[in-house]
């Protein structure tokens, strides 16, 4: 754990722009391991601080890895990064941490992908994981949505999506848009319009915690197991490692335990207002 502690210095490589205030930098490291999919790093930015940030995708130039992590400019850390880390910025990386989504114990299942707004960045591995290893499972769906088209991340990836084989994609906005013909209405209507076999699938969700809330019981609902209902928290980490204790959730550390828990696990918490 010691050597995961101390970061290792990332050459920002490439800065895409996702959506307004959101952007995926593409940095370049070397000395961590593979993230698995739904595992987070720790970004090092000099003189502001720490934020902890999914990773969206990776891939290996001349050893290196180049990792991805798609950001939102809401607090003081992020918000630097938004205005002044650019290609051939430096900043730290330390990671990857956390417990991710468990693709391999539920290979040969149909999978559901539920995503909304920003939370289809956790979600994103989960998708390139099943095409790469398309053999190892049914069905594949995917349903995201945002409050506006242009709030929508990825958009440049969405045929690839659609070309996966045996696969769906659904998107939703919250309300009406000019020049928009898909689905008008919250993401987690669209669950009510698909066929799935609940018994052969496995679902994972994230997004706004109210939004997880009402995906994971409107999936209960339909039949799937508690335990086959994952969602991913990512609320307050700073730390990444379970000693700050601002991700604490009842007995659980967001950072530590999760940040993807099945609806078993969490359902009690997330019923408690405000905790």
């Amino acid at each position: 754990m010691g050597a995961r502690l101390v970061p290792r210095v990332g050459r920002v490589v490439r800065v895409v722009e996702e959506a307004p205030l959101v952007r995926t930098y593409h940095i370049r490291v070397g000395g961590i391991a593979e993230p698995e999919p739904g595992q987070f790093n720790v970004l090092y930015i000099k003189g502001f601080g720490e934020v902890v940030i999914s990773v969206s995708n990776y891939s290996r130039v001349d050893g290196d890895l180049v990792v991805e992590h798609t950001v939102r400019a809401v607090g003081t850390v992020t918000s630097y990064m938004h205005s002044s880390i650019d290609t051939g910025s430096l900043v730290g990386v330390r990671g990857p941490y956390g417990r991710g989504w468990p693709l391999r114990e539920f290979e040969g299942f149909d999978v559901l992908v539920v995503g909304g707004g920003i939370g289809l960045a956790p979600l994103r591995p989960i998708l390139k994981y099943v095409a790469r290893f398309r053999d190892r499972f049914g069905r594949l769906v995917l349903l995201y949505g945002a409050r506006r088209p242009v709030d929508m991340l990825y958009k440049y990836e969405y045929g690839e999506y659609r070309a996966i084989p045996n696969s769906s994609v659904l998107f939703s906005i919250d309300a009406p848009y000019v020049g928009w013909d898909g689905y008008v209405g919250f993401v987690t209507d669209l669950i009510d319009r698909v066929d799935l076999d609940p018994r052969s699938s496995v679902a994972f969700v994230c997004g706004p915690e109210v939004m997880m809330k009402v995906a994971a019981a409107k999936l209960v609902k339909r039949g799937f197991g508690e335990d086959r209902v994952f969602l991913s928290l990512e609320r307050r980490c700073r730390c990444g490692i379970g000693i700050c204790g601002t991700c604490q959730l009842g007995h659980l550390f967001v950072c530590k335990d999760g940040p993807v828990f099945s609806y078993q696990e969490v359902r009690g918490y997330l019923a408690v207002s405000g905790l």
